[in-house]
């Protein structure tokens, strides 16, 4: 297939695009480079004679016409949002217009051109979204595709909103849609503003780690190599106007995540004290979620599809990579809002 990525050159969409020429498609890559893109996390496959970059806002509806009608894609796979919650709890925004008006000009975009093909039976448009939509849980229970929807954030609410446009857009004008909503990702190219990052590079800088309130909040962690499989999983085969929830099945506390990536630093760049002697709990963030956990059970049984890796196993490879690439976090260190905190506006 060509595949148009959006976002292709953050920490999710670059995963799907080395993913997606590792397995012969053809990719364009469709990203703004605003602060959290990288082409850098592209690097492995920009001069590749399948892969295409294109400098494209997705809120400039008549740039994304350009694309459709330059490249031709068979498939979309709309990645790109803003996507921190602190950043959404400082600047709202930016969220809305990216996340809400940017998706609508997709949607807009894609069913033009898919008109204008000849409305082609291979056509997908897959939107990707968080589970972050559904709210937050208590001590038990999981969310399912038929979870309500109750977002708590400027973020979760933007992404709720996108996810409601694309039903409309597939129950109305029946562009072909797929639609999934993943965990918390981490891994290799991870933006330094996230959490399993910042406790990594704090911990080797010998600073303060922060973690919210008590580091009782529980998230389904989900490791991204694993998530782009899924993800293209999703568009070969998933249902068209069906959802997936693609979960980690890697339930764990803040403050536990954080004392294992200690542990396994003690262990691979070992210093006088250990580093989880550095944590320091700090004020939580305004409306902050207790718990996400997914219910695999759909993408599981009707694709095939469950994760790969353990939490343990993707946080050694996670921190592995960032020691082993010094240069790649070193060089993002001096954007906007890195190593400060956000979100405290409120």
């Amino acid at each position: 297939m060509k595949i148009l990525v959006t976002g292709g050159a953050g920490f999710i969409g670059s995963a799907v695009v080395r993913l997606a020429i590792a397995r012969g498609h053809s990719v364009v890559n469709l990203d703004a480079l605003t602060y959290a893109a990288c082409l850098d996390n592209v690097a492995s496959v920009a001069d590749h004679a399948d892969y295409a970059f294109e400098q494209v806002d997705i809120r400039n509806r008549a740039a994304l016409d350009t694309v459709f009608q330059s490249h031709r894609p068979d498939t979309v796979m709309h990645l790109a949002a803003e996507s921190h919650v602190d950043r959404s709890i400082d600047g709202p925004g930016d969220f809305i217009e990216t996340n809400i008006t940017g998706t609508y000009n997709m949607l807009e975009a894609a069913r033009s051109y898919w008109l204008a093909e000849g409305k082609p039976d291979t056509f997908r448009f897959h939107h990707i979204s968080t589970d972050e939509v559904f709210g937050s849980l208590g001590e038990t229970g999981l969310f399912t595709e038929d979870t309500p929807y109750d977002p708590r954030s400027p973020y979760s609410a933007s992404k709720a909103s996108s996810d409601h446009l694309v039903r409309a857009w597939h129950e109305t004008y029946g562009l072909p849609v797929v639609m999934t909503n993943c965990s918390n990702n981490y891994g290799p190219f991870h933006f330094p503003e996230k959490l399993v990052p910042v406790v990594i590079l704090r911990a080797l800088a010998g600073e303060d780690i922060p973690v919210y309130g008590a580091g009782e909040n529980v998230r389904d962690w989900l490791y991204v190599e694993d998530h782009a499989e899924a993800l293209l999983t999703v568009l070969e085969k998933g249902a068209l106007g069906r959802s997936y929830n693609i979960g980690g099945e890697n339930e764990a506390r803040n403050i536990d995540l954080v004392q294992t990536i200690c542990h396994i630093l003690d262990t691979k760049r070992p210093k006088n004290t250990p580093y989880a002697a550095q944590i320091r709990f700090v004020t939580d963030r305004p409306g902050h979620d207790m718990r996400y956990a997914i219910d695999p059970t759909r993408i599981r049984t009707e694709l095939g599809w469950r994760p790969s890796v353990t939490l343990e196993q993707g946080l050694e490879r996670t921190v592995q990579w960032y020691l082993d690439n010094e240069s790649w976090w070193r060089a993002l260190q001096s954007r906007s809002g890195v190593g400060t905190r956000l979100g405290v506006k409120a």
